[in-house]
């Protein structure tokens, strides 16, 4: 089997002349992971202000959606090119410069006069993101011992999978506390300190290639992603069989498998060898944070409406409420790497896949308007415990199954799984939601005037902006649209017990029992290593 490695590649280089010590390495670790977490912080920053940009700008509702979806769409459709750049140009220089790109970006969003300089200052930070997001992994895997390695992914996953509910917090935090422009301080200081830090820290490592950059497969990936990505941002708004959706599926399909043909076509020469997909490890492993990571995205998406519509809270109380699940996950991330290499790989994945699939029938069993908070908090731990032990081994599995040159390309494959999953259970578990929202609210609007009713339909926030309006129905309609939003929740969350429990079977048949890195000296590397 193809390694996508040149017959003789040249080791990988680095500019520290030897193996980090503790103390370098403690210092890398801190870089990436203020990076990463400038970017995750990004993602959803932006959510809690959405009302003040519409007002200020002057903006429709679809532009404002456009501000804030444009950023994802740049960093996940730029990842894989950008990070086979990196593995060419060097890491440590396309980190920086990342940072640099990213950094000025935020500057001026948070100095934007209108919502046309805002959505350029967003592309250009999809983009400095695209450059440091799969480069601090990849910094992570061709730096550190074999031995150390496990438990620093585990860090990078814990920050990666909690990083985007504590950005929302201290976002949540600064508006309200604040003007909704202090939100891009945020991102600017963590910046600059991970600039200061990596400046200093972090070694430099690039792949030695015989073969031509695959530039066509480069740009067939970009309207793949852009295609696919585009659908799930764009079909809950604009309709799942509206023209534009329908076209952007058919582009992102066929780009998709005309990628495929590509990179088969170019074999050793490829952006990405496709067959390495036959693989345990990458295909499990991929699968793994596919899922996981769409379940986490349309939960925190259902879980906003229900902590303010249904119990009445604000925003920022709402994103407090979800910071168990971000610590749960954080602690277990960290704990995933030892417990792996006790049982197995497999069997941690199995471990959190389970506990995360009990969470979300915890919260399907008793969630409910009178038992508020607590009714469903277990859940939300549940949650936390189980996605920090199924995500480090999952990123593990997928960087040991592609050679230690190809690591940017190893880490943005990881990274744009994360983002599809995300874009993916938004879009499906909210529309599940919604839908059951509908069916079940469609029984209880006897009495209520015609217009009203008809406002409520369209969603729990409108029903109870319309209660004020509904006279002495208002406290029937209230109180409907807050059961029929539980009952809609419910419906997702056995949904979502489903694909959980489907994925822990697949991974018990076949997935990766272990994964082994490629050691970084070798000038040829042999074929990585994945339970068949």
């Amino acid at each position: 089997m193809s390694t996508n490695q040149p017959a003789h590649a040249a080791p990988i280089t680095n500019s520290a002349g030897g193996t980090p010590d503790a103390g370098q390495l403690r210092a890398i670790l801190i870089a990436v992971s203020i990076a990463l977490m400038a970017v995750i912080a990004s993602v959803s920053g932006l959510n809690v202000a959405q009302t003040q940009m519409a007002v200020e700008f002057g903006a429709s509702q679809n532009t404002i959606l456009w501000i804030i979806n444009i950023y994802t769409l740049t960093l996940a459709a730029l990842l894989l090119p950008l990070g086979a750049i990196g593995d060419r140009l060097g890491r440590k220089p396309m980190l920086i410069a990342g940072l640099a790109a990213f950094g000025v970006a935020n500057v001026v969003g948070g100095l934007a006069p209108n919502a046309e300089v805002m959505l350029g200052a967003r592309v250009i930070a999809g983009i400095g993101a695209a450059m440091i997001m799969p480069i601090t992994l990849a910094v992570i895997t061709s730096t550190f011992p074999e031995e150390q390695r496990g438990k620093a992914i585990g860090v990078w996953t814990g920050v990666a999978g909690g990083g985007g509910i504590l950005g929302m917090f201290l976002s949540a935090l600064l508006v309200d506390v604040a003007d909704w422009r202090w939100l891009f301080v945020l991102p600017v200081a963590l910046v600059i300190a991970a600039l200061a830090t990596a400046l200093k820290a972090v070694p430099n490592s690039h792949e030695h290639s015989a073969h031509t950059f695959d530039t066509v497969g480069a740009l067939i990936s970009v309207v793949a992603v852009v295609g696919l990505i585009f659908v799930l941002q764009e079909g809950p708004e604009r309709g799942w069989t509206a023209p534009a959706t329908l076209i952007s599926l058919a582009v992102g399909l066929i780009a998709s498998a005309g990628f495929v043909a590509w990179e088969l076509r170019r074999r050793d020469a490829s952006l990405l060898d496709v067959r390495l997909f036959g693989e345990r490890g990458l295909a499990g492993g991929s699968i793994t944070l596919l899922v996981v990571f769409g379940v986490q995205a349309g939960i925190a998406v259902v879980l906003f409406p229900f902590f303010q519509a249904v119990l009445g809270w604000s925003g920022l109380l709402a994103t407090l409420a979800q910071m168990p699940m971000a610590v749960a996950m954080m602690m277990t991330s960290g704990l995933a790497p030892k417990l792996a290499e006790r049982i197995g790989s497999r069997s941690t994945m199995a471990i959190g896949i389970a506990v995360g699939g009990v969470g979300l029938a915890q919260m399907a069993l008793f969630a409910s308007a009178d038992g508020g908070y607590l009714s469903i908090l277990p859940g939300i731990i549940a949650m936390g415990i189980g996605m920090g032990l199924a995500m480090t081994p999952s990123t593990q599995a997928i960087t040991s199954s592609l050679p230690q040159e190809k690591q940017g390309v190893a880490s943005a494959l990881n990274d744009v799984t994360r983002e599809f999953g995300t874009a993916l259970g938004v879009a499906l578990l909210g529309a599940l939601v919604a839908t059951g929202y509908r069916n079940s609210i469609d029984g209880k609007l006897d009495g209520i005037p015609q217009d009203t009713a008809d406002t409520a339909r369209e969603g729990i926030a409108n029903a109870v902006e319309a209660a004020d309006g509904a006279g002495s129905h208002a406290q029937q309609l209230v109180q409907a649209a807050q059961q029929s939003f539980v009952d809609g929740w419910q419906q997702a969350m056995w949904v979502g017990v489903g694909v959980m429990g489907a994925l822990f079977l697949y991974i018990l048949a076949v997935g990766p029992k272990n994964t082994v890195a490629y050691p970084a000296q070798d000038t040829e590397a042999p074929e990585p290593i994945a339970s068949r």
